[in-house]
């Protein structure tokens, strides 16, 4: 199951899980549209993949498959 992290690992920017500007690899490292745009080139820094848009959890499933809490912010990967 898919973490849904909550930030962008770049710029720390909110993704809720329902948000449409989330973008993930294959390793799910996350991050906003914007930065996957303007300074990654839609590839990860972390593992060279692709990115896709992170699926959106239904809000009844969020109830029992929360999304996590846990932040990466890794600035220095988008450099």
């Amino acid at each position: 199951m898919l973490e849904l992290r909550p930030n962008c690992e770049c710029c720390d920017r909110d993704l809720p899980p329902d948000s449409p500007l989330a973008l993930i690899c294959s390793f799910e490292c996350t991050w906003c549209s914007e930065c996957a745009e303007t300074r990654l080139g839609n590839a990860c820094p972390n593992c060279g993949g692709n990115l896709v848009s992170r699926p959106i959890r239904p809000p009844g499933k969020l109830l029992t498959n929360p999304a996590s809490t846990q932040r990466k912010h890794r600035p220095e990967r988008c450099a």
